[in-house]
């Protein structure tokens, strides 16, 4: 009797064994392949801020707590206002992330930070009954095949251009992201359209989309690229192509400066 439950006993432990072996070498598999995405093609948070009330004090928490507390993690931010004057004012900001398991581990980081808790109390304390902005929107996005990862602009750049293109259903959408990936940013380099991201939006409030950056050095420079653009055969052979029709039925473009505090 004692001997099989001296048996049963040693079976159970050497299955435990075998079972935490394989959960490791699991977890091992799985954090690898985690890496090896993150190699691939980077996430993009796009948010927009629609302002209410002192454009400064949003700045400031932009500046000096939110940005240093996504920088702590390794993530850099771009920081955009409308290059003209709106009846809203706005802010954009892009994060950027290796990849969408990074996205997720960095959220709960920051909020997790007690640095950043305490540096942004005076913010919240101030902006709940008396708030900056009447609310952000946010889109999430995933790199095009094309450029798998940001291109930082020049430092004499003083233009952006932000689009955000709609397509009447998914298969378009996709069709019109082809259409980028195989010859449209290739057109943009060629015509001084300086690329900084492209996104497939995969969570927005209106979907399907896309959204992309581009940076001049001025409003002059932005003009001349987009007719050059425009006169390019190439693209008006691509334009007419029937296999990159209705891809993209809607658009939203702005213009914008960059902030003194923007890391792009």
């Amino acid at each position: 009797m004692k001997n099989k439950a001296f048996i049963l006993l040693y079976l159970m432990l050497i299955s435990t064994f075998i079972i935490s072996c394989c959960k490791s070498k699991c977890d091992s598999t799985c954090e690898s392949k985690c890496e090896s995405e993150c190699t691939k093609k980077q996430i993009y948070e796009w948010r927009i801020y629609s302002l209410t009330g002192d454009g400064a004090v949003l700045d400031d928490f932009f500046k000096d707590v939110l940005i240093p507390a996504y920088n702590r993690c390794d993530v850099s931010v771009g920081a955009f206002s409308l290059y003209k004057q709106e009846e809203v004012e706005q802010r954009y900001l892009l994060f950027v992330y290796p990849c969408l398991q990074t996205y997720n581990k960095v959220r709960q980081t920051v909020w997790n930070d007690e640095a950043f808790q305490e540096a942004a109390r005076p913010f919240f304390e101030a902006t709940a009954p008396d708030p900056v902005f009447s609310k952000y929107e946010t889109y999430l996005c995933e790199a095009f095949d094309k450029i798998p990862e940001m291109r930082m602009p020049d430092k004499d750049r003083t233009l952006f251009e932000y689009r955000n293109y709609y397509s009447p259903n998914d298969e378009a959408n996709k069709r019109k992201i082809k259409m980028f990936n195989t010859g449209e940013i290739d057109l943009f380099d060629k015509a001084g359209i300086n690329s900084v991201c492209y996104g497939e939006i995969f969570a927005g409030s209106r979907m399907p989309a896309l959204i992309y950056l581009t940076w001049y050095k001025d409003e002059e420079t932005r003009n001349i690229a987009w007719d050059v653009f425009g006169k390019n055969p190439d693209w008006q052979s691509m334009r007419s192509d029937p296999a990159f029709k209705n891809t993209a039925t809607n658009n939203i473009v702005k213009l914008l400066s960059p902030m003194p505090y923007s890391q792009f």
